[in-house]
């Protein structure tokens, strides 16, 4: 929560009280004054200078001649609280109000002390005092709300705020938070519809209206809603999010593909929404290949995202389905901008055994060994496309040389020696066929 600071100033405030200089005379009056004056302004010296007994000190003696003086207090109140003796900087600060209810600064100076107390609940009628004064304080207001849990007033006072000053990135923040909560819901619909009423032209209601109705499964409204804005404004991008749903739901590729090219390269929408029309659109697809070209399409928009690589998910996508053909495609998608990308690498390699595309996974193994020379799996995966295509010399030679480079890896270790049994049977070497072949299974049952 951050406080709203002010600087008070006392222009004008005469020291001594009416009262006390038409009972004394002229030479008394002189003397009061001077004692007191003196005394005032060693307090001051003192308190710039830290050292607030001292302060305290010459002001009590402000006190003892002029005890009906509000000044006096509001200096008391504001030395102690410069010691964190908060009882009595509020004490002092009360004493003011209660001398002069209009001077704002002494309700400035109890706010401090609840402030800096965090008597959040204590604040909360000082700042409602404040406000009559400044409305910039119905800003605290809000955060003394939200510390104090009162969110059902807070929310109210969020909503008050945001037609008369604007919106502010905090309070959108407090807003989301209360929002979380589904009792909260129900008011901030009403009011979002109130919104939408008096401002038919303000997209950002109708935005925040569609995902409540969308958070609490209430989709044929929010769609609703979706209708109703691209009708005001038909150039929102928002509209086309709660639309492609729907054209997705209906089976209407063509429309959801016209949403899809909106949404995803808008500069308005969040990232995140972004995804998850590409991953229900990548759903949609496996059952209507028919638009495997937009998808594609679809992904070129992902190709600068740091965050999340995009070709890449869609290729363990469609790994995970044992759709083999597509996930090569976008893995090499991804490589072609990521080449160095060792999981990648690995992941297309396996596809390519799994899609029985040997002539492709030896060419490819060894381009790569060519810049990765000591990792053994390119090895493994170079020694197999080459016994596959019956290259029983070629995979013997790249097999021994990459075992080596097996280290505390025994599952590799285990395929490495299978293929190499391979390779001599195929070379016609019983001998070193059975050698390796037995390794294999006496790894196998230390597993």
């Amino acid at each position: 929560m951050k406080k709203i600071a002010f600087v008070g100033l006392f222009v004008g405030m005469s020291f001594i009280p009416v009262s006390v200089l038409a009972q004394a005379e002229p030479d008394q009056i002189a003397s009061v004054e001077d004692d007191f004056q003196n005394n005032f302004y060693e307090s001051l010296k003192q308190k710039a200078m830290e050292n607030y007994d001292k302060a305290i000190l010459s002001l009590e003696k402000c006190e003892s001649l002029q005890p009906d003086n509000a000044v006096v207090y509001f200096e008391l109140g504001k030395n102690y609280l410069a010691q964190k003796k908060y009882n009595q900087a509020y004490q002092n600060f009360e004493k003011v109000t209660k001398m002069d209810p209009k001077n704002r600064w002494a309700w400035v100076g109890m706010y401090d002390v609840y402030y800096e107390t965090h008597d959040y609940n204590q604040a909360i009628p000082i700042v409602q005092k404040l406000i009559e004064f400044k409305a910039d304080y119905k800003e605290d207001l809000v955060s003394l709300y939200m510390n104090t849990q009162q969110f059902d007033k807070a929310l109210d006072l969020i909503n008050e705020l945001n037609q008369t000053a604007g919106k502010s990135e905090k309070r959108e923040l407090y807003k989301a938070q209360i929002l979380q909560d589904a009792k909260y819901q129900g008011s901030e619909k009403s009011n979002l519809i109130d919104q939408i009423k008096k401002f038919p032209k303000e997209e950002s209601n109708y935005v925040a209206l569609i995902f409540l109705y969308s958070e609490s499964n209430q989709e044929e409204k929010a769609l609703e809603v979706a209708k109703q804005l691209e009708k005001e404004i038909p150039t929102s991008d928002w509209a086309q999010v709660s639309l492609f749903k729907y054209h997705i739901n209906n089976n209407e590729g063509d429309k959801a593909v016209n949403s899809m090219n909106i949404i995803l390269p808008s500069e308005k929408i969040d990232k995140k929404i972004k995804h998850r029309v590409l991953n229900e659109f990548l759903i949609f697809t496996k059952t209507h290949p028919q638009y495997n070209k937009d998808l594609e399409k679809a992904i070129g928009y992902f190709d600068n995202d740091k965050e999340v690589k995009v070709a890449k998910e869609i290729g363990k996508f469609y790994q995970n389905q044992k759709d083999w053909n597509n996930a090569i495609i976008y893995y090499q998608k991804h490589l072609s901008n990521s080449a160095e990308d060792m999981e990648t690498i690995l992941l297309l390699s396996e596809c390519y055994t799994q899609a029985n595309q040997f002539d492709k996974l030896e060419k490819f193994s060894d381009e790569q060994m060519q810049l990765f020379p000591s990792q053994p799996q390119l090895y493994y995966y170079n020694g197999l496309a080459n016994n596959q295509l019956t290259k029983f010399k070629k995979a013997k030679d790249i097999l021994e040389a990459g075992i080596d480079f097996v280290i505390d890896d025994k599952a590799l270790l285990i395929n490495f020696n299978i293929q190499l049994g391979e390779a001599y049977s195929g070379l016609g070497d019983v001998k070193k066929k059975e050698l390796y072949f037995t390794k294999a299974n006496e790894l196998l049952k230390k597993k």
